[in-house]
């Protein structure tokens, strides 16, 4: 006998959305232990960790009003995840950015820029999943994007980012605030993000191959 844990599409989109954190909340316990055992290198953790926190913002801000403490979340499922609670809720950064000295102070700001792209990249794209859809849903994340992509002299001149960005804000301005982009268009935006993504990361230095 099949057994249905939610009465509606409600019910079911919030025990999806506490499976994400949960998996979440695990791979940050995981990517901690790798990190602290030298299993993983710094770049690849951070880059890696600013991806779950961004994730987690995402999500923390969707189930707000139903999840208030994550460390009651942690407690209820009997989450054994010290090292997650601190990086997601406390810190907030990743463990590279946070003990980065004053001798890297150049790095760290570049790195911090870095880190501000991918969150921003992550963000627009969680968004659209959501279905966040409204232009003045939109456009802020997109400008955030735009905005932080700007700040990195290391990016060319014709990064391919930058130009979508460019073009959906002023496709965007077009719009009223109110009104809603289609399904195809959504699937243009998250495949542009994706897309422009994935070669912002092959432009960074020392990305790896």
């Amino acid at each position: 006998m099949e057994v249905k844990l939610w009465n509606d599409k409600r019910e079911r989109d919030m025990y999806e959305n506490f499976a994400e954190l949960y998996a979440i909340i695990r791979a940050t316990e995981k990517l901690e232990k790798a990190y602290i055992r030298d299993i993983i290198g710094p770049s690849e953790y951070e880059v890696e960790c600013q991806k779950l926190i961004t994730h987690y913002r995402t999500l923390a801000s969707t189930l707000k009003d139903i999840i208030p403490s994550i460390e009651q979340f942690a407690e209820t499922y009997k989450m054994d995840c010290p090292a997650a609670i601190n990086r997601l809720v406390v810190s907030g950064v990743p463990a590279t950015v946070e003990h980065r000295t004053a001798a890297t102070a150049s790095a760290a700001t570049s790195a911090a820029a870095v880190a501000e792209c991918v969150q921003n990249f992550i963000t627009a794209m969680d968004s659209l999943k959501l279905n966040m859809v409204a232009v003045d849903q939109v456009h802020p994340l997109l400008s955030d994007l735009s905005g932080s992509l700007n700040k990195l002299s290391i990016l060319p001149p014709d990064y391919e980012g930058k130009i979508k960005m460019k073009e959906w804000l002023l496709r965007l301005s077009k719009m009223g605030a109110a009104d809603e982009l289609t399904e195809q268009q959504s699937r243009q935006l998250h495949f542009d993000l994706e897309s422009s993504y994935n070669s912002f990361m092959a432009a960074l230095p020392n990305s790896g191959t």
